[in-house]
């Protein structure tokens, strides 16, 4: 056993550095590795073992436990349209398609259509969230809508697992007796997370903090998230959705940042070990032997969710948003591959149509990390931006001179405008997210709806004739489409522009750019400055000391 994790170190670092040349993720990496010490040491049935799954899966739990300390109960609230509605949809929607199909082209009976299309309505939450809480994008409106329609997925895993029992139970009694259960474990478990995040959490950590034992603190921390997943799971619940409401309830306190910094390393190799044992599940052999139906079954279920999602997303948001949001999600996640086990083990299934959807599955996760990478520019170059409107709510005098125009009103743009309107400066804020355009317009901003990448929606605000262009704007390629607009326009002489890295400014220098603010420069500047006021302090202490 030691001998095969060395082994599997190994690899996964050779494999990583050589994808990392390629600028692959590591996600892959793993899965890769995982499949090599599948075959070096024939471990393809040890993928199967109880005690190997659990700590797995452990990865996901430490996921979603990092996840709600970002997340607020009052965030959650917010967010109920996103979960409640969209991610039911979704769920109801894509079961409904699947079944059909099973049922009426391929000949499945009922329960065992049921099954499959609950099993592949669901997405990899470990895959998504791992990337875009990486990468910053959860904050991003796709980002939000993404995480809803995975938070009710993992809810939804409850009743589809439920549904399975039922389905392989023979006693015709115990519906309502399975059904009664649930329901009031459910109840009781959200009540006893809530009461104790509520009233025992803050003085718990309080009391452990004043130990000052490092050492305690994280023991601390690795209670708290596994014994809530521990919880869900003896309630007869998922894990990680135990860890997620743990994760809100710490959020709620001032040790949310210390708790997240303490559990990082431990998610981090957890999940590592959970993308090797996806890794371990591909069998060349059944690929082999089946891949005529896994080459036309993997491009019909990435389309089929990829309308299916992307519709239910653009009733109620942009184009742009719906297209991000759909394709992240295409994928299968890894709670299929536990509930279709299960539905073979209940007889719901056959072995030989369990492996097929398994390794489909796992090719879906594996190609999503390079879709993910590739999402802003696929989204730029693919999808056209939604028609543009100036609506009636603000239009711009033709007369008017000297002003500011404000391109974006996300979580900066807000931020420019409550400063530019403390400031007394007349300005115009252009939005073409419905959603961040509603909120101007409740905030009684002289806000227009339509796209910034538009000459006529630019020549609408009198942009050649404003003092200033703040692009607020975190996408680096709508970014630069922007610049190459406003430069055939104003050679971008006025254009003010934020940039998060030195290797963004390059790429905007041809385009005779004057005010270019590199984020990265000016919290380096701060911190070093920050440096001077500690060194100061430091001589006074000294000076102090010797005295005395």
């Amino acid at each position: 056993m030691l001998g095969i994790i060395v082994w599997t170190l190994f690899i996964a670092i050779v494999v990583n550095l050589i994808l990392k040349r390629f600028h692959l993720p590591t996600i892959i990496g793993y899965i890769v590795t995982g499949t090599i010490i599948a075959y070096v040491f024939n471990l393809h049935t040890a993928v199967n073992n109880h005690d190997l799954k659990e700590i797995a899966e452990f990865g996901v739990v430490f996921l979603m436990f990092t996840i709600g300390l970002e997340f607020s109960i009052e965030h959650l609230k917010r967010m109920k349209r996103e979960v409640f509605f969209t991610g039911t949809l979704q769920i109801i929607v894509t079961t409904g398609f699947v079944f059909l199909i099973c049922m009426f082209i391929l000949g499945f009976d009922i329960k065992t259509s049921i099954v499959i299309g609950a099993a592949l309505s669901l997405s990899s939450t470990a895959i998504v969230l791992k990337t875009y809480n990486e990468n910053n994008e959860i904050k991003k409106r796709h980002g939000q809508r993404i995480l809803g329609i995975l938070i009710m997925q993992d809810i939804a895993v409850i009743p589809i697992l439920l549904m399975i029992s039922l389905f392989s139970s023979h006693e015709s009694g115990s519906i309502f007796f399975l059904i009664l259960k649930t329901t009031l474990a459910a109840i009781a478990l959200l009540a006893l997370l809530y009461f104790s995040g509520k009233y025992l959490l803050q003085p718990f950590f309080e009391h452990v903090t004043k130990s000052r034992s490092e050492e305690l603190f994280v023991a601390s921390v690795l209670l708290v998230a596994i014994g809530a997943s521990y919880l869900a799971h003896y309630f007869g619940f998922t894990y990680s959705l135990g860890a997620f409401v743990a994760g809100m309830m710490i959020s709620e306190t001032k040790f949310k940042h210390q708790v997240e910094a303490d559990l990082t390393p431990f998610r981090n190799l957890l999940l590592g070990v959970f993308f090797i044992t996806v890794g371990m599940q591909i069998n060349f052999q059944i690929i082999a032997d089946y891949i005529l139906i896994i080459l036309l079954l993997l491009p019909i279920l990435l389309v089929l969710k990829y309308f299916i999602i992307f519709a239910i997303v653009k009733l109620d948001d942009s184009k742009r948003v719906a297209f991000k949001t759909a394709l992240s999600l295409v994928q299968i996640g890894e709670f299929s591959l536990a509930i279709l086990e299960l539905a073979r083990s209940g007889g719901l299934l056959s072995s030989t149509h369990t492996q097929i959807l398994i390794v489909t599955i796992v090719i879906s996760m594996i190609i999503t990390p390079i879709i993910l990478k590739n999402l802003s520019s696929l989204a730029a170059s693919l999808v056209p931006d939604d028609m543009l409107i100036v609506c009636n709510t603000h239009l711009v005098d033709k007369d008017t001179k000297g002003h500011i125009v404000l391109l974006g009103y996300g979580h900066l743009g807000q931020q420019i405008a409550h400063n530019l309107r403390e400031d007394g400066h007349e300005y115009v804020i252009v939005e073409h997210n419905q959603v961040f355009f509603e909120m101007g317009t409740t905030d009684k901003e002289p806000i227009v709806f339509g796209n910034a990448t538009s000459k006529h929606i630019l020549e609408a605000v009198n942009i050649k004739n404003a003092c200033a262009v703040i692009i607020a704007i975190d996408n680096p390629e709508k970014l630069h489409l922007i610049c190459e607009v406003i430069d055939d326009l104003t050679h971008n002489t006025k254009t003010i522009v934020k940039v998060t890295r030195f290797s963004e400014k390059e790429e905007l220098e041809n385009l005779h750019l004057e005010h270019i603010i590199v984020e990265d420069d000016i919290i380096a500047r701060a911190l070093v400055n920050e440096t001077k006021e500690c060194k100061i302090d430091f001589i006074e202490d000294t000076i102090i000391k010797r005295k005395t």
